[in-house]
C-alpha cells in the first residue's frame, strides 16, 4: 500500500488524466442512452476545434479568460480562501477598462491600451480586496461577501455604462477604437479574435507559480492558508496576507474582463445577468487541482469542450448541454479522487506482482 501511495505521488498526472477519461466515458454512455453516436459526436467536437484556422483561433480566444479566472480562484484557494466573486471582479475590470478607453480615447494606442489594462487589473484586485479586508478586520466569511459583491458589481457596471458610455439606441457601450491593437496573428487565423491577453495569461500562470512557491511572500501566504494561527504565532501578519492574496486573485479576474472587452468585443454590453466567467473559473481551478500549470491545462480542456460542443450540435445533432454532463463528470472524478484510485488500484497491484515475479 505504501508503494501504491508513492506511485500516485510520483505520477500525479495519472489521476486527472483518468478522471478526464472517465468523464468522457460517462458522456458517451449518456449519448448512447439518448440514441446518439458518441464516436461521431466526439469526432465532430474535435473537427470543430481544429478543422480550420478560424475555429482554432476562436478556441484559443475562448480559453484565455478561463485561464485568468481559473488562476484567480486557485490563487485564493492556495492562500486559504474561496473567491466566489471572480465574476464580479471580471465585470469591474471590464467596466474600468471600458471607462478608461472611452474617456481617454484621444491618447495614442501605445499609451491608452497598457493604461486600460493596468487600470482594469487593479480595479478587479481592489474589488476583491474588499472581501479580504472584511475577513481580515471583521472576520466576515469571504464566500458571503464575494457572492454579494458579484451582484453589486453587476448593477454598478450596468449603471456606469447606461449613464456615461451608452451607445444611443443600443444596450451596450460605444465602440472602443484603441482595442484593435490588442489583436495579433490576425491573418494567420482567418481573422479570429486572438489577442495579447493569451500571452499575458500564460505569463500570469508563471507569475503565480514563482510568487507562491519561490518567494518569501508566497511562503507566508501559503502558511496563512494552511494554518493562520501557526502563521500568526510565527510572526506573520495574517490580515495583511489575506488582503494581499485576495487583491492578487482579483487582479487575475480583472484582467480576464479587461481583455474580453479590449481584445474580443471592443465594447461592453449591459448585462441582464452575470456573464459567468468567474463561475467557469471555479470549474477550471478544480480541473487544474489549484495548480497554475494545471489551471492552464484545465482551461484548455474546458475551452475545447465548450467551443467544440457547437460542432456536436450541428454535425452529430447532439444537444450542447451534454458537454456540461461531460465537464461535470470530469470535475466529479477529480474531486472524488478516491474513486479514481480505486479504479486504478488493480493495475498498479498487477504491476507490483509482475515486478516481484
Amino acid at each position: 500500500m505504501d508503494k501504491l501511495r508513492k506511485i500516485f505521488t510520483m505520477d500525479s498526472l495519472i489521476v486527472p488524466l483518468v478522471a478526464i477519461l472517465l468523464g468522457l466515458l460517462v458522456g458517451a454512455v449518456v449519448m448512447l442512452i439518448g440514441g446518439y453516436n458518441p464516436l461521431v459526436a466526439y469526432g465532430a467536437l474535435i473537427k470543430r476545434v481544429v478543422g480550420n484556422p478560424y475555429d482554432f483561433g476562436e478556441t484559443i480566444r475562448q480559453i484565455t479568460p478561463l485561464i485568468f479566472t481559473g488562476l484567480a480562484v486557485a490563487f485564493a484557494f492556495r492562500s486559504g480562501m474561496f473567491n466566489i466573486g471572480a465574476d464580479g471582479q471580471v465585470l469591474i475590470g471590464m467596466t474600468t477598462a471600458t471607462a478608461v478607453s472611452l474617456s481617454l480615447s484621444g491618447l495614442p494606442s501605445a499609451i491608452l491600451v497598457p493604461l486600460a489594462v493596468i487600470a482594469g487589473g487593479i480595479a478587479g484586485g481592489l474589488w476583491a480586496a474588499i472581501a479580504g479586508y472584511l475577513k481580515a478586520k471583521r472576520g466576515i466569511n469571504e464566500v458571503i461577501t464575494t457572492i454579494m459583491l458579484n451582484w453589486t458589481a453587476l448593477y454598478l457596471s450596468n449603471y456606469v455604462i447606461r449613464n456615461f458610455f451608452l451607445l444611443k439606441g443600443q444596450n451596450r457601450s460605444e465602440d472602443i477604437e484603441a482595442s484593435a491593437s490588442m489583436t495579433f496573428l490576425f491573418g494567420m487565423f482567418n481573422n479570429a479574435r486572438i489577442h495579447w491577453g493569451t500571452v499575458i495569461a500564460l505569463l500570469a500562470a508563471v507569475f503565480f507559480f514563482v510568487y507562491l512557491w519561490k518567494t518569501k511572500q508566497g511562503y507566508e501566504m501559503r502558511s496563512v492558508g494552511l494554518n493562520p494561527n501557526a502563521a500568526e504565532y510565527a510572526g506573520m501578519n495574517v490580515g495583511r496576507n489575506v488582503v494581499k492574496a485576495m487583491f492578487i486573485s482579483g487582479v487575475f479576474a480583472g484582467l480576464a474582463g479587461t481583455f474580453e472587452v479590449l481584445g474580443v468585443f471592443h465594447y461592453q454590453s449591459v448585462y441582464a445577468a452575470s456573464p459567468g466567467y468567474g463561475f467557469d473559473g471555479i470549474a477550471v481551478a478544480l480541473l487544474g487541482m489549484n495548480h497554475p500549470f494545471g489551471v492552464v491545462l484545465g482551461a484548455i480542456l474546458y475551452g475545447v469542450l465548450t467551443y467544440g460542443s457547437a460542432g456536436m450540435s450541428f454535425a452529430a445533432k447532439v444537444p450542447p448541454e451534454l458537454i456540461k454532463i461531460v465537464l461535470g463528470s470530469i470535475i466529479f472524478f477529480i474531486a472524488a479522487q478516491g474513486i479514481v484510485r480505486l479504479v486504478l488500484k488493480p493495475f498498479f497491484l498487477k504491476r507490483k506482482k509482475e515486478k516481484v515475479l
